[in-house]
């Protein structure tokens, strides 16, 4: 059930499980103890219904009978505010990720993320109007700014999960929050991803196979890349790559916020997209002061003025200019 990729790619690593306690995240938790794969947890407590407190009270029962060390972050987020509630939940939730990992040096983030939402990401962006490479959304190994996430489940369907956690007898949580079809995801879920994927998991897999080859290809290579700094060219094709770039410092971008990546701007008050002629740079936005002389270079150079701040900490990348 685990794809063998995420499996290489989390050997010898110190990884930590993104875990609610659900019906993906326990099974992964079991999944990964079989494959003596080492890993804590990460709990993010909304307080948002009725069983969450019982919820992690038990995650913490399973990380000490398994001698795991366990993260856990209480929010107070009410779910009556669904015009936000999602983004506001998953913001706040990776935010927590990010302090965890670089606090105690994990290098790997493990989602239970699975094929059911890998095809909810599909149509929920093909109903919006989308090209393909943000139709085809996750990867199994995604490398980040500070981690790299795996998503060992990512081609393993729910009802094969589901059968997963009954033949074994695991105990496991239903969050009754994901029947709410006023949410935008649980009603394509319940409408159309599930019964779909049920009935046609093997082809569908496949075909997202195909389409994340497709999508390398279309997607092209960086100029220049880090783990922090990326050179594109500047072509009609050069919005595939910010995209890519953008993920790598957790953000997925809005259609608003790639009209707006189509010229220099800061998005989400993390990087800088800065244009050339002819290269798109893409760089953590910050503001340091710059002395005269630095300033003068940047001039003399034409640095976009925009990534004169993060440069001025890397005075190397002005070989780039």
């Amino acid at each position: 059930m685990l794809n063998q990729q995420a499996l290489d790619a989390l050997k010898g690593k110190k990884a930590l499980l993104a875990f609610s306690y659900g019906v993906d995240s326990t099974a992964l938790f079991y999944l990964l103890e079989e494959k003596g794969v080492e890993f804590d947890l990460a709990l993010v407590n909304y307080n948002s219904r009725k069983n969450s407190l019982t919820e992690e009270l038990e995650a913490r029962s399973l990380a000490a009978k398994f001698n795991k060390q366990i993260y856990v972050k209480s929010l107070n987020l009410s779910l009556q505010n669904l015009s936000n509630f999602e983004k506001t939940a998953r913001d706040l939730r990776y935010q927590f990720f990010d302090e965890i990992c670089l606090e105690f040096n994990y290098t790997h983030l493990i989602t239970a993320h699975q094929l059911n939402d890998l095809f909810e990401w599909f149509l929920m962006r093909f109903s919006k109007g989308s090209g393909l490479v943000n139709l085809v959304g996750m990867s199994v190994v995604d490398k980040r700014q500070n981690y790299t996430i795996v998503r060992p489940l990512l081609d393993t369907s729910k009802d094969e999960i589901k059968a997963f956690l009954h033949s074994q007898k695991l105990k496991y949580f239903i969050d009754s929050s994901n029947s709410n079809t006023k949410f935008e995801r649980n009603f394509i879920r319940e409408s159309f991803s599930d019964k779909f994927v049920a009935k046609f998991s093997s082809g569908v897999k496949k075909s997202f196979e195909f389409l994340r080859s497709e999508k390398d290809i279309l997607e092209g290579e960086f100029i220049y890349q880090d783990s922090e700094f990326f050179i594109v060219k500047n072509s009609p094709n050069a919005m595939n790559l910010i995209d890519k770039a953008a993920k790598k410092f957790g953000v997925v971008m809005s259609q608003k916020q790639r009209l707006e990546a189509k010229k220099e701007c800061v998005i989400s008050a993390k990087f800088s997209i800065s244009y050339t002629k002819d290269r798109v740079f893409i760089a953590p936005y910050i503001t340091p002061v710059m002395t005269k002389k630095f300033k003068e270079t940047c001039r003399v150079k034409k640095v976009p003025k925009l990534l004169r701040g993060y440069i001025s900490t890397r005075q190397k990348l002005l070989e780039f200019f």
